[in-house]
Order: structure tokens, then sequence, then C-alpha cells
């Protein structure tokens, strides 16, 4: 399994990892605001078709490696958040909801696997290619916080690793 995401069509990427199971614990680390809080977003959740999805995002807090945001992001350093509503809901296998509003949709399939659980996630209805690129990094920088925490080590920083994954995406989604 190739670790890094790749463009499926013109607005679409996906990434794919194989995860400590089992599928309950990870469905939970989707859908519980205090796990989800650890490796991607706080925010409630009502896990149905047509529920309200909250995602607040505070990237300083989900390692305690202290770093500086980058300039760019710096109006993201308190706190950014937006709203989406569930779309499909089959747990503990299936959850996807729109991302930002309705600019695009994010779906989480989950799939057994021996002691492990393969996370697939697609995220469709991206704008262009630099915002491919930038939800790519963005999905593999947050899925490498979600192993670690789910492995039980200290979650790797942020920011330090997205900006590296940016770079090897702006070159891989330019093929």
């Amino acid at each position: 399994m190739n670790e890094y995401g790749e463009a499926t069509g013109k607005d679409t990427v996906r990434i794919e990892r194989l995860l400590p199971g089992p599928i309950e614990r990870v469905w939970a680390y989707l859908t519980e605001s205090e796990k989800r809080s650890k490796w991607l977003a706080a925010g409630d959740m009502e896990v149905r078709v047509g529920g309200k999805v909250q995602l607040r995002f505070m990237h300083s807090n989900l390692s305690p490696v202290v770093e500086t945001t980058p300039e760019r992001f710096q109006q993201m350093d308190c706190g950014v958040g937006f709203d989406g509503t569930v779309t499909e809901c089959e747990p503990p296998r299936l959850l996807a909801y729109t991302w930002g509003g309705d600019t695009s949709e994010v779906r989480f399939e989950l799939s057994p696997q021996a002691d492990k659980v393969l996370l697939v996630i697609t995220h469709t209805r991206l704008a262009d290619r630099d915002e491919m690129t930038n939800v790519s990094a963005g999905w593999h920088a947050h899925l490498g916080i979600l192993e670690d925490n789910l492995v039980g080590q200290t979650p790797r920083p942020f920011w330090a690793t997205w900006l590296q994954l940016e770079q090897e995406y702006k070159r891989r989604l330019a093929e």
C-alpha cells in the first residue's frame, strides 16, 4: 500500500492507511469529538444521514511538540472551524459528510484486515490542484497523528510534517 494519497479524478484525492484495530476503535476516532480532537478536529457530530457535523481545528494542540505556525496560516493559529452535513452513514464501516459547508465532501470507508483496519479517505469536489495539494498534505499529516495516537506514541508535530508533505504532493500531483 502506498502511504501517499493520489488524485483519482480532476477534483478528487484518495488516501489509505492500515491502522491498528479493531474497527470500532477507529470508528470512535472518526465520530467522537474527544478522540477526533486528538488527530483532526473537535466538534459535535450527529452520526446519522442528515446529521450536523462541526469541525473545530486547533492544529497547535495535536502534538506536545511546540512549533511555529507557518506565516500563511497564522489566521488559523487560534483555531478555525466549519460545519457540514452527514451524507452517508453505515456504522462502523462508512461515514461521509460535506466539508467546508457544501464546497467538498469527504468519505471514510473502514474495513477489517485481520487485527488491523483499512481506512480509505476520499475527498471530492476540490476546486483545483492547489486545493488538492493542500488537502492531500493535510490528510497525510493528520493520519500520521491518528496512527501515533492509536499506537500510543507521542504525536508528531502537524505543521512541520505538513510543510514537508506539501512539497512532495506538489510534485506528485503535477505528474
